[in-house]
């Protein structure tokens, strides 16, 4: 099967190159400039001395399409994972490696996400749907002088459309499963100094997954998700301006579905519901309990700028609210050993759950004095402050039609962080620049945790009720970051980063499964890169590649279910990986256009002294055994979980001049390379790569475009995670779609 999507691939990257020539609106066959902010202020990508991508144009609305959400992006640049286990609603992010695959709703990630200036600290806020956006940026590496918090990894920056653009649109398309995908982008000057824009995003699916032991068919997997903005800007002088802003999006459908003993018995193998010699099927599982997810999110902030001359003066006020309530299967099976019947495969308990959100809060505020670059010395230098008030409910049924669960427990967590920072920068005449950054954070957490209710039988030996336990962590750090770009000449520049990042303590207290909170603390990360951004044959090629090291001590891990089906915080005591990342963009010829991504990452544990318990379930653990303690593995050496040594994509467009307009055909695709799903190494517990692609082929003008879609062209089916506590449970990746697509610009 891999080789005949291989051979697929190489067919469709074939003809997508050997056609006509896609028109950029331009004359010449000369790629434009891309203009990023990921210092802050608008540079030139290739001026910049970090490792940042910028996604937009084409590949950002061709994986945007067909109802896909935030996950879309994972893999669309070198470096960048995106997985969940929660679906559409709770994003997990990795880069360069790092990230977190704690499912719990007070996770701490070490890859931020930025919309719009704000730090989007809580999990079920960062799988905010994207749309209408200016541009996308995936900075790699630490990144926390300028921005948010417990930015050790990397960021995810979405910068919106501003209500000044008149760049006004309106898109729809229909796929399969009955999928739609439509949104609007409307704004523009009011008069006197105001202007406004209205955002407007619309998805759903039908259930499109029969589960088979439910009455009807296709009663999994669908989903409603709306999304709107509103923003207002007021140029209240020519020096002062003030923007408010209000989101809000309302998700509800299916919880992310879990897929019983999925997993071929030593291998990773997908199977069907029938057994090991059974084909899978993406479409059927065999569940019992109840099924639901729901999200609610909104936002209201504002920011203001005023120039002073020399300086200007940014403030950005945001607060965001969110609930969620989410139940599902965990044991993805029907019945148990107890119970009459059970499938499918050996299920040795019933497990059914529900995580809630019943209350997050959570207000930041920055302040900022930024040079307006009238010389040679630039600088910027700012307050931040976050706060955040979470309450999180987790709740065990004792039977999957049970509505009043047997145990209750509850979590009450209020973070407070606060930072300053400063940034300088000094440009010679020679074009050599060098600047540096510093930030002092000071962040402190408190918890109390509790399981009031607990009626479950004593056999399963959780102990009944716990009584409130208290729990707070804090720290104060300084980091940093020098870096240099170096011109050798118009059209190529040299540059070297050192930084130091860092993650604040984290708890972990969900009680449901267990009596007692777990630690831990902070984590620091030394990172250097160097690389080269160069723009060759006369505008016609844009190529840069970096390499990087970094070094993690007390890395902050999470032993996720296992034998004891419990969520465990630990700190590994160091970890170490390095790597590149390479990326090209090529317009060869008028209206031709090509890239292609590439990035490495090699990492490894170094601890011998960390042990997590394996799988409950029959798998096969590769990681040695500690002497005397069955069950239980060392992960030293071991590779991070949802890190791939390998990531790459590449996309093709080419088109030809008909009539008013253009025919054309676009093609992109992503791949990586195996992933272990766990802190520990398993046969089944994995995945050996993943590609999917997608091709678009339409009609379009300088106002109207038409076209017809496929997303996951080839049908690729993959694990993208597992639950390994009770049995060879997995979760697969989106399914092929097809579908057409209408926009019109105005």
């Amino acid at each position: 099967m891999r080789t005949k999507l291989l051979l697929t691939l190489s067919s469709i990257a074939f003809v997508a190159t050997s056609a006509p020539a896609i028109a950029q609106n331009s004359d010449e066959a000369r790629l434009d400039e891309i203009i990023v902010t990921a210092q802050r202020r608008e540079e030139n990508l290739q001026d910049v001395p970090v490792s940042v991508a910028a996604l937009g144009g084409e590949t950002l609305a061709a994986v945007s399409s067909a109802g896909a959400d935030i996950r879309a992006l994972s893999g669309r640049v070198p470096s960048l994972n995106i997985e969940s286990s929660f679906g559409r609603t709770f994003p997990r992010f990795y880069i360069r490696g790092l990230g977190n695959t704690d499912f719990d709703l007070n996770a701490s990630q070490p890859v931020s996400l930025v919309y719009d200036d704000v730090v989007l600290e809580n999990p079920i806020l960062k799988g905010f749907p994207v749309f209408d956006l200016d541009r996308v940026e995936v900075l790699r590496g630490p990144q926390g002088t300028l921005f948010g918090r417990n930015t050790p990894a990397g960021i995810v920056k979405f910068d919106t459309t501003k209500p000044t653009s008149k760049s006004n649109y309106l898109k729809a398309s229909w796929g399969s499963f009955n999928t739609i995908n439509a949104e609007t982008g409307v704004g523009g000057e009011l008069g006197s100094g105001i202007s406004a824009r209205l955002s407007v995003l619309y998805q759903r699916r039908d259930d499109w997954v029969d589960n088979i032991d439910e009455p009807g068919e296709n009663n999994l997997e669908g989903f409603e998700d709306i999304a709107a903005r509103l923003q207002l800007q007021a140029d209240v002088s020519d020096a002062f301006t003030v923007r408010l802003v209000g989101q809000i999006r309302d998700f509800d459908g299916s919880a992310r579905l879990f897929r019983a003993n999925a997993f071929a018995k030593g291998s990773n193998k997908l199977i069907g519901l029938a057994g090991p010699t059974s084909e899978f099927r993406r479409d059927q599982v065999r569940a019992d309990g109840l099924n639901f997810q729901k999200l609610r999110n909104y936002n209201v902030g504002m920011t203001a700028e005023y120039d002073a001359g020399p300086v200007t003066i940014t403030s950005v006020s945001s607060y965001w609210n969110g609930n969620l309530y989410s139940r599902g299967d965990i044991d993805g099976g029907y019945g148990n050993v107890f119970a009459p019947t059970m499938g499918p495969g050996v299920i040795p308990f019933s497990a059914q759950s529900q995580d809630n959100v019943p209350s997050l809060d959570q207000f930041t505020q920055e302040l900022r004095v930024a040079s307006n670059n009238g010389g040679n010395l630039g600088y910027q230098f700012g307050l931040f402050y976050l706060n955040e008030k979470l309450d999180i409910e987790s709740l065990d049924f004792g039977a999957p039609a049970d509505t009043a669960p047997a145990a209750i427990a509850t979590q009450r967590q209020v973070s407070t962080a606060w930072g300053l920072f400063g940034s300088l920068s000094y440009e010679f005449e020679n074009g050599v620049k060098l600047q540096g950054g510093v930030r002092y954070n000071d962040d402190q957490r408190k918890m109390v945790a509790a399981r009031p209710v607990d009626t479950r039988p004593a056999f399963l030996n959780f102990g009944g009720p716990v009584p409130a336990i208290s729990t707070e962590v804090s720290d104060s750090v300084l980091t940093w970051d020098l870096a240099a770009n170096y011109p050798l000449n118009d059209d190529v520049n040299i540059f070297a980063r050192v930084a130091k990042g860092y993650r604040a303590p984290s708890i972990q207290a969900r009680l449901a499964f267990g009596r007692t909170p777990s630690v831990a603390q902070s984590e620091t990360t030394m990172s250097y890169e160097s690389g080269i951004k160069s723009t060759l044959a006369d505008g016609k090629l844009r190529f840069n590649l970096t390499g990087f090291y970094f070094k993690t001590d007390d890395l902050q891990l999470t032993a996720v279910g296992g034998a004891s089906n419990f969520t465990t915080l630990l700190n590994a005591k160091q970890v170490d990986g390095y790597g590149f990342e390479a990326e090209l963009e090529a317009k060869p010829v008028q209206g031709l256009t090509l890239s292609a991504g590439l990035s490495y990452n090699h990492n490894e544990i170094k601890d011998p002294n960390a042990f997590v318990a394996g799988c409950g379930a029959d798998c096969t653990v590769t990681s040695p055994q500690r002497t005397g303690s069955p069950g239980i593995y060392s992960i030293n050496g071991n590779q991070l979980p949802q890190s791939p040594r390998w990531i790459a994509n590449w996309t093709a467009g080419y088109g030809m001049p008909v009539a008013d307009g253009e025919a054309y055909v676009f093609t992109d695709w992503a791949y990586r390379s195996k992933v272990q799903f766990f802190l520990y190494n398993s046969v089944e517990f994995s995945d050996d790569m993943m590609l999917e692609g997608g091709l678009r082929i339409g009609y379009r003008t300088q106002k109207f475009d038409v076209a017809a879609f496929a997303r996951n062209i080839t049908d690729d089916t993959s694990a993208v995670s597992g639950i390994d506590f009770n049995n060879l449970t997995a979760m697969v990746n989106e399914p092929r779609v097809f579908g057409v697509e209408a926009s019109i610009k105005f």
